[in-house]
């Protein structure tokens, strides 16, 4: 990122609020995704436009998305993440699409490319542009519940399989911070596998 796009969004040396390391989280069996220093458990496609800096990863709004490294089935994932004004990204899940991220009057939260079940928040609950959201996502076989914020906007909805609806979503697979043309900013990422 550019240091003009980079103070748009707020950061600086101490912008991080943690490592992941949080001692209440291990007991409860996350483990950090993002280690806050390089791209260790992640690929990158087209390579150069995600950074680790500072316990923050930054994103030029160019190149692809980055996936995790491995396949996750079920899981619990936290996540932070900060937007520029018109920002559009969102969530990959088992490599598909999506756990919208946007500036829009709708919200964050949903579930984008679901045709039959729902496919938009329950209730608007993003911080302003700019400051730090926070989610918390559960996918259990098909099912995916979403919290922003401590708000649930998804609750135990069915995740559709964009673009072969006609198919299950797939059993396991990569889990993908979107690249959608818009400088972003992600931070404690941690997961916890379930059975």
């Amino acid at each position: 990122l550019m240091l003009t796009q980079l103070k748009e969004l707020g950061w600086n040396s101490t912008a991080a609020s943690s490592d992941g390391k949080d001692p209440s989280l291990a007991t409860q069996g996350f483990k950090p995704l993002f280690n806050g220093v390089d791209l260790t458990n992640w690929e990158e496609e087209n390579a150069g436009h995600w950074k680790a800096r500072d316990g923050i990863l930054t994103y030029d709004g160019k190149g692809g998305n980055l996936k995790t490294d491995r396949d996750y089935a079920n899981f619990e994932l936290l996540v932070e993440w900060k937007i520029a004004p018109g920002a559009d990204s969102g969530i990959y899940l088992r490599g598909k699409p999506q756990v919208q991220i946007w500036d829009n009057a709708v919200g964050s939260g949903g579930l984008y490319n679901n045709k039959k079940h729902p496919n938009q928040p329950t209730v608007r609950a993003d911080k302003p542009v700019g400051e730090w959201n926070s989610f918390r996502i559960k996918m259990i076989d098909q099912r995916v519940t979403v919290s922003l914020n401590g708000k649930t906007v998804v609750n135990n909805v069915i995740m559709e399989n964009y673009p072969n609806y006609n198919s299950v979503i797939p059993k396991s697979g990569r889990i993908e911070l979107q690249h959608h043309g818009s400088p972003l900013m992600f931070r404690n990422i941690l997961i916890r596998e379930l059975p």
